[in-house]
C-alpha cells in the first residue's frame, strides 16, 4: 500500500460518517497551526505547510479540485509567511510578532481581492464542471483562505475575520462532501477563531494603554 493509499484509507466510522486518515491528520495539524497563530508563534507556518500537504490527499479522494488548489496555495503562502515572520519584518521592538488592524486601503484590497478571486475561480469551475461539483463554494473558500493567510503574514487582525467567513461555508461543504472530520474541525476552528480574534484585538490596544498609564 502506497502512502497516498494509506492516507485515504478509512480510519474509523463515527455517527455513520467514514473518517479517513488524511482528513483527520491534516485537520488536526491545521487546528494546531491555528492555535500557534493565536500565540503568535512562528511554528504556525510549518504546521500550516504540513497540514496543506496532507489535506491535498484528502481533497483528491473526494475530487474537490478547488480545495486541492486551496491547499496548494496554503503551502505556497505558508512558506512566504514563514519567511515574513522569521526575517523580523513583522516583529515588535520586544521581538514578538507585531499585530495591528489593517488600514482602510488594505481592507479594500483584501475584500476586493477576495471578491475578484471568487469570481475568477468560480467562473473557471463553472466552465469546467469536472474540476468541482460545488464551484462557487469551492471558489469562495479558495479566495477566502488566500486572503486570510496573506493578512496573517502581515500581522493583521482582520485575518481572523476572514477565517470566520471561510468557516461559514467550509463546515456545511465538508459535511456534504463526505469529509466529516473536516466539518467537525471547522466547528472547533470557529470557536478558536473567536478567541484568537479577541486576543489579537486586545494586543493592538496594549501600547496605547501603556502610554496612557505612563
Amino acid at each position: 500500500m502506497s502512502t497516498l493509499d494509506w492516507l485515504n484509507a478509512e480510519a474509523f466510522t463515527a455517527f455513520g460518517q467514514h473518517i479517513i486518515w488524511s482528513d483527520m491528520i491534516g485537520n488536526t495539524v491545521g487546528l494546531i497551526a491555528l492555535a500557534l497563530g493565536w500565540l503568535r508563534s512562528v511554528w504556525t507556518w510549518p504546521a500550516q505547510l504540513l497540514s496543506g500537504l496532507v489535506l491535498i490527499a484528502a481533497n483528491v479522494s473526494v475530487q474537490q479540485a478547488g480545495s486541492v488548489g486551496k491547499q496548494l496555495i496554503v503551502v505556497a503562502v505558508a512558506v512566504w509567511g514563514w519567511q515574513q515572520w522569521t526575517r523580523g519584518r513583522q516583529r515588535a521592538q520586544d521581538g514578538s510578532i507585531a499585530v495591528r488592524f489593517a488600514t482602510w486601503r488594505e481592507r479594500a484590497y483584501l475584500v476586493g481581492g477576495a471578491a475578484l478571486g471568487t469570481l475568477a475561480v468560480g467562473g473557471l469551475f463553472t466552465a469546467f464542471p469536472s474540476l468541482s461539483w460545488s464551484p462557487w463554494a469551492d471558489a469562495y473558500i479558495f479566495a477566502g483562505t488566500l486572503v486570510a493567510m496573506l493578512a496573517q503574514a502581515r500581522g493583521m487582525v482582520e485575518f481572523w475575520f476572514a477565517w470566520l467567513l471561510v468557516d461559514v461555508v467550509g463546515v456545511p461543504l465538508n459535511f456534504h462532501s463526505g469529509l466529516a472530520f473536516s466539518g467537525l474541525i471547522y466547528v472547533v476552528y470557529g470557536a478558536l477563531v473567536l478567541w484568537g480574534m479577541r486576543d489579537w484585538w486586545l494586543r493592538t490596544r496594549t501600547p496605547a494603554l501603556e502610554g496612557a498609564t505612563a
